[in-house]
């Protein structure tokens, strides 16, 4: 019986030291979870001001915008082929030329249609002259006779055979300019590379046949789509952005030059084809050093979202190519030198906004503010705010607490990368 108790005393204790160390561990693992929990805490920003811009974006490729068939403005035998497809050509250089042979020998004979036209002219005119006085005159072997009419009839048929004889003499002398000015050569009319040669020495080609095809290497231009809900923001001549993908941090300036008036519908889905030209690549380099040789002449403190955007260094053997992949980016509305704060920032309720102001000496006073545009990032203040103020942006998890300085990094600028 002794024995039995014992034994039921050592099972209870051994249960509640199980017990006790649960509950120990329980409390550590709580204590550990809080200790690893982030706190809640808010981030202050400064108001400060800078460019804000909405735009629409989508991805395109790249393609030549500025083309050029070069035809033979003659027909005639193609004597030589003076340039390879890929070959670079300056603005004035023979790039193919016909056999000049036969082009000789009809100048030769349009220049004696055209005598001949104006042989035939005199003629008529003297015989209208003659018939006006109520002369004709007739010449029969070494006889002249002189008759006398005054037939109306006969005189009207006198001033058609001269209004038939001006416009004969008329068509003479347009074929005769049009051949001379007509060249047998075809030359390049600006400086650029052949993409086509569609014909070989020794072809028989006719007026107006394509011999090469040239195009301009600095000009580009990119296709995208844009929703039915977006096109009317679209303005031709309105500015935009294109990121060339295989260049980080590069963006060249463009312009919409053409919105399509017909739809492209895909899957019940709507959009509208916009054409932007890019501007070459020599002229953002140029624009990159000017904003360079600005950006040292200012203040550190603002400005280094700016030099981040045009700091992309471009090497020396990067150029531009027909399909790169690019994004391209539509403004289509924008302010600059505005008052901004994240978006975050901002309260509202109704029809009212409020942010959270924070003063210089800790206090947080909650103020009703008006906005202006905003895009996905940042909001235009245009009332209930001062520049260099400072308002509270809630964080969701943070573990320490910043201090935003400078212009915000993600506003588009025209003429620099996001």
């Amino acid at each position: 019986m002794r024995m039995k108790v014992l034994m039921k005393k050592k099972v209870f204790k051994i249960t509640l030291i199980l017990v006790l160390c649960g509950v120990g561990a329980f409390w550590l693992i709580s204590a550990f979870k809080s200790d690893s929990t982030p706190v809640l805490e808010n981030q202050v920003v400064t108001v400060q001001r800078g460019d804000l811009a909405i735009d629409i974006t989508a991805s395109g490729n790249l393609a030549l915008s500025v083309t050029e068939d070069l035809a033979f403005e003659m027909a005639g035998t193609v004597e030589e082929i003076l340039v390879e497809e890929g070959e670079s050509v300056k603005e004035g250089q023979v790039l193919a030329k016909l056999d000049t042979s036969e082009w000789d020998t009809e100048l030769t004979n349009l220049e004696r249609d055209e005598l001949q036209a104006e042989i035939n002219l005199k003629n008529a005119e003297r015989a209208l002259e003659q018939a006006e006085e109520g002369t004709s005159t007739a010449i029969t072997g070494d006889i002249t006779a002189r008759t006398t009419t005054t037939d109306p009839d006969q005189i009207r048929i006198y001033e058609l055979q001269v209004k038939l004889a001006e416009g004969r003499l008329e068509d003479a002398q347009k074929a005769l300019q049009e051949a001379q000015d007509a060249s047998p050569e075809i030359t390049a009319p600006f400086d650029g590379f052949i993409t086509a040669v569609n014909v070989s020495g020794g072809d028989e080609v006719k007026k107006g046949t394509v011999g090469v095809t040239i195009a301009d290497p600095s000009k580009f231009e990119a296709d995208i789509l844009v929703s039915e809900m977006d096109i009317p923001k679209v303005k031709l001549g309105g500015d935009a952005g294109v990121e060339v993908d295989a260049m980080e941090g590069l963006s060249l300036p463009a312009k919409v030059t053409h919105i399509s008036p017909t739809a492209t519908i895909q899957s019940g889905v709507v959009n509208y084809k916009v054409k932007v030209e890019v501007q070459p690549l020599e002229t953002v380099v140029q624009g990159q050093q000017q904003a360079g040789q600005q950006a040292t002449q200012q203040t550190p403190q603002g400005q280094e979202g700016q030099q981040r955007r045009t700091s992309a260094t471009i090497p020396q053997n990067f150029q531009l190519r027909q399909g790169l992949t690019v994004t391209v980016s539509i403004i289509v509305q924008e302010k600059n030198d505005v008052l901004l704060v994240p978006n975050g920032a901002i309260i509202t309720q109704g029809r009212q906004s409020h942010v959270q102001v924070m003063s210089p000496d800790g206090t947080i006073e909650e103020r009703t503010i008006t906005t202006g545009i905003s895009n996905w990032q940042y909001t235009e203040i245009t009332d209930g705010l001062s520049e260099g103020e400072k308002v509270i942006v809630p964080q969701a998890t943070t573990s320490t607490s910043t201090t935003q300085q400078g212009p915000p990094g993600g506003m588009f600028i025209p003429g620099m990368g996001r």
